[in-house]
């Protein structure tokens, strides 16, 4: 009977024979933004084969559940939070990903911002890493997270997931310094700022930043209402 390890539940994995074509887990890959730095909470492994390597939070998917429900239970289960938004990127079905048998994963994913979000749940060797100092990893959990941060570079350019990230009034340097985080690139400030105001979805709250070293810059909001009312005509080429 193969080792329970904190990443997945293995009970039932030792039913699976040559006669299943495999079990179904889901891994959650949890991206957070803390003091300038893009990070992914990850939990330590204890397989003898992954001995102080850290893995991804996933556990096998239940036969009374869906897999929304089940990355949503591991969630629950491994962080105690309840309240944040996860999206489903793509599976990963390598025939040997996992040792104890042949287990496809579905890969969900989020982008919290550390600060709003508390871990109720600390005693799983739970812990936020740098993701740029992240080099090996339990199972595939390398591949599945590289695979995860490469999407999560195109959704931030597609849609505002990064808006979360941040305070409800910004500065445009904290906009870019999330930005610079996520897509792992030096953006040129005027290019950066042009952008952003071309796009008509930023709102000049008439503040200024405060108690910082540096000069003082205006604060905004992201206008939520005219994005979604953008998005719209853009999909049904109407107003709502």
């Amino acid at each position: 009977m193969p080792q329970k390890h904190p990443n997945i539940n293995t009970t039932g994995l030792e039913k699976l024979d040559d006669s299943v074509l495999a079990g179904v887990s889901v891994d959650c890959v949890i991206f957070g933004f803390d003091e300038n730095e893009l990070k992914v909470l990850l939990i330590k492994s204890d397989l003898p084969q992954y001995k102080d390597q850290w893995s991804l939070l996933g556990d096998l998917v239940n036969n009374q559940e869906d897999l929304e429900q089940a990355a949503y239970r591991v969630l629950k289960e491994r962080t105690g939070m309840d309240d944040v938004y996860l999206e489903q990127v793509r599976a990963f079905g390598g025939v040997s990903r996992h040792p104890a048998a042949r287990v496809v994963t579905i890969a969900y994913c989020s982008l919290l911002n550390v600060q709003h979000y508390e871990l109720g749940i600390r005693d799983n060797e739970l812990h936020w890493h740098g993701l740029q100092n992240i080099r090996e990893m339990a199972f595939d959990h390398k591949q599945i997270l590289d695979v995860c941060y490469g999407w999560l570079q195109k959704r931030v350019q597609e849609h505002p997931l990064g808006f979360s990230l941040l305070p409800k009034k910004f500065s445009l340097r904290e906009l870019q310094n999330l930005y610079e985080a996520i897509t792992g690139a030096k953006l040129d400030r005027r290019n950066f700022r042009k952008k952003f105001f071309s796009m008509d979805l930023l709102i000049d709250t008439g503040e200024y930043e405060a108690e910082v070293s540096h000069r003082p810059g205006k604060l905004y909001r992201f206008n939520y209402e005219k994005y979604e009312k953008k998005e719209r005509k853009k999909w049904f080429g109407i107003d709502f």
